[in-house]
């Protein structure tokens, strides 16, 4: 009880402390008025291009090509095969999917950044001849579908990206047919329409909105004036509410998948104002944002897949927003891994992911790659091998090395089902050893075909559709289930102590409020040992004798042999062994993910779950401790170690 009070106190001091770090730093924006920011727009020329870069910035990355092998001259050819082969794609068309015209807003995005760029890199005009097709298509749209307005958001960035790095190819009656769609079908809706419940998002919503509209007045803005800086002054009002969430370290509580869609989104709203104003109004100084380009390499394993927590999948590309963080901030151990993941997404550039919209923003990594100080250098890693957020949404990572690739990575989530994109994963983990991921989170389920059979995927109700989604619930998550009930919705779950001391770093949480009518009290505990075996372990009271508690992992493995209280799992060439240390007599169960639950439900093709199940005794209070020991493990000291009680660790 005590640990806790402490905890849920510090919790509340930090964050009072954060809060008023955020309002200081909005302290720029806060105080600036439409007025001088309609002055400083009329003062700016009215040259093209300016959106990101201008004639000069240009040209200085046209200089510096070919010169190397460097992935900067990959990423550039790449970008100019990629726009060579979209000659013969047809443009865009107004086709929804569901209620969402996203899908093709992205695929013009893509196109048009991709075409800009090449145009930029080559002065061929084939490709603004090209861009100029894409751009009158979706002119001639009735609207950008603002019901949805992401997918206005997304357009608007397009056709002004478009519009803008291709202005000096563009005819005056082009210019001025697309001039007039980022007006009245982007940039005005919020100011003349009732579109604009997303001004004061919270969310990623509010950055991608922002973003999109910002980028649309001021690529028009001598034409705009009065408009351009009223969306300036909304953007910069409004945007730090979404950008609160990176508050105190860094982390995002949608998730590292959610992460790459708003913070990319942010990072280019950003660099607009800095390229362009020569400021970003402070914006670039909120608590938490100046660490959250160090997020991703936090939360990925040397399996190279992230702990994918919230709505979201594993799998890791190319981010061009950590190019612009490693720059800004001097941080180049940020982009640990990146120039693998790079030549790997150019790879998919030349095998049919041509205009689907992937990877829209990668071209803009080129502004962002090589600064006047030459080649970022990240041989010198500045991150911490053990982790956490200290959020909102609290997750912690311990892992054992950052070179090793045989490495053990551990992530836990605490948190709450009703967090933003959130799941009944409270208490859930992810674990990687010997370079591949063993415990798995399943990600998200598709949104359309949830929302195509009339289900409500987007309520947090305990009794909501959602929960009836296997990939959303508990009994989806490597997490408890107790009698075959689903979490507390609206409960939230605390870390309550961790450590980073190398001898014994360790999570605590308490999953109490998540599992409330269900037990008195529930804890979780992770621990990571110098023998690279993982320690987990949850302590239960107050449960109804007889009830049955579930522990459960979900994993890509096979099950190689299976003998009572230890089972080995293998994968690839690699092994990995988990044993039930408590309670005795407890065995091991497969349980089958890869078939749907429900008709609903999305396969998990090959996925598992190992777990065991028992039932409460007559005192209603449970300890369970499982070890997990990598193949590569020489010294296995779990099994000697005497199990001592959470409030002990």
């Amino acid at each position: 009880m005590f640990r806790t009070t402490i905890g849920t106190l510090l919790t509340f001091i930090v964050f009072a402390a954060l809060d008023l770090q955020s309002v200081r730093a909005q302290d720029t924006s806060a105080q600036i008025s439409v007025e001088e920011l309609q002055t400083r727009i009329a003062a700016l020329p009215t040259t093209h291009p300016r959106l990101l870069a201008g004639a000069a910035e240009f040209q200085a990355l046209r200089e510096s090509l070919g010169k190397t092998s460097s992935s900067l001259d990959q990423l550039a050819r790449a970008v100019t095969r990629h726009a060579d082969l979209l000659a013969d794609v047809p443009p865009v068309t107004r086709t929804l999917q569901g209620r969402r015209l996203l899908g093709q807003s992205r695929r013009c995005l893509q196109r048009l950044v991709t075409l800009s760029m090449a145009w930029q890199l080559t002065g061929d005009t084939k490709y603004v001849q090209r861009g100029r097709q894409e751009m009158l298509a979706v002119a001639a749209f009735s609207d950008w579908n603002p019901s949805h307005f992401l997918d206005v958001a997304e357009m608007t960035l397009a056709m002004a990206i478009g519009y803008d790095w291709m202005f000096n190819g563009l005819d005056e009656q082009s210019r001025h047919t697309i001039r007039d769609a980022i007006l009245k079908k982007g940039v005005v809706l919020p100011f003349e329409t009732r579109h604009k419940g997303w001004v004061k998002a919270t969310n990623n919503w509010g950055q991608v909105c922002h973003c999109g509209l910002t980028a649309g007045a001021l690529a028009i803005l001598e034409h705009e004036p009065e408009l351009a800086a009223k969306t300036v002054h909304t953007a910069i009002q409004n945007v730090p509410r979404s950008m609160k969430a990176y508050a105190p370290y860094g982390s995002y509580p949608e998730g590292p998948a959610y992460w790459v869609y708003g913070t990319s989104f942010n990072v280019v709203l950003l660099a607009m104002l800095d390229q362009l104003l020569e400021t970003d109004f402070g914006l670039g100084n909120m608590a938490g944002f100046d660490q959250t380009g160090g997020y991703l390499s936090l939360v990925t394993g040397p399996s190279g897949e992230a702990f994918n927590y919230a709505d979201g999948g594993a799998r890791r590309g190319p981010s061009e927003a950590l190019y612009w963080f490693a720059r800004r901030y001097q941080r180049p151990d940020w982009l640990l891994g990146e120039d693998a993941r790079l030549r790997a997404a150019i790879k998919s550039f030349d095998a049919g992911d041509v205009g689907k919209g992937g990877h829209r923003l990668l071209p803009l990594a080129l502004l962002w790659m090589n600064g006047p100080e030459g080649k970022l250098d990240v041989s010198e890693i500045a991150q911490p091998l053990h982790w956490q957020s200290g959020s909102h949404t609290p997750i912690t990572v311990h892992r054992s090395s950052w070179t090793d690739p045989d490495a053990t990575f551990v992530g836990l989530k605490a948190g709450s089902p009703s967090a933003p994109h959130g799941q009944m994963d409270v208490g859930s983990f992810v674990l990687d050893a010997d370079g591949v991921r063993w415990a798995v989170d399943l990600g998200a389920e598709g949104y359309h075909g949830i929302e195509s059979r009339g289900m409500n995927l987007w309520s947090a109700a305990q009794s909501s559709d959602r929960w009836t989604i296997f990939r959303q619930s508990n009994a989806g998550h490597n997490t408890l289930v107790i009698d075959g009930q689903l979490q507390v919705a609206k409960g939230h779950a605390s870390i309550i102590e961790f450590s980073d001391h190398p001898d014994f770093p360790h999570t605590v949480a308490d999953l109490s409020a998540v599992y409330d009518g269900q037990a008195k009290q529930v804890q979780r505990g992770v621990a990571l040992l110098p023998s690279r075996e993982v320690l987990i372990q949850d302590e239960l009271n107050g449960l109804t004798p007889g009830h049955r508690v579930r522990w459960g992992m979900i994993t890509p493995g096979e099950v190689a042999t299976q003998a009572g209280a230890t089972l080995h799992l293998k994968q690839q060439d690699q092994r990995l062994e988990l044993t039930i240390v408590e309670p005795p007599g407890a065995t091991w169960s497969i349980l089958n993910t890869a078939e749907p639950r429900h008709e609903w439900d999305s396969a998990n093709p090959g996925t598992l779950m190992v777990a065991f199940e028992v039932r409460a005794p007559s005192s209603g209070d449970l300890r369970l401790v499982v070890v997990a020991t990598p193949g590569s493990c020489d010294t296995k000291l779990a099994r000697s170690r005497q199990v001592k009680p959470l409030g002990e660790w």
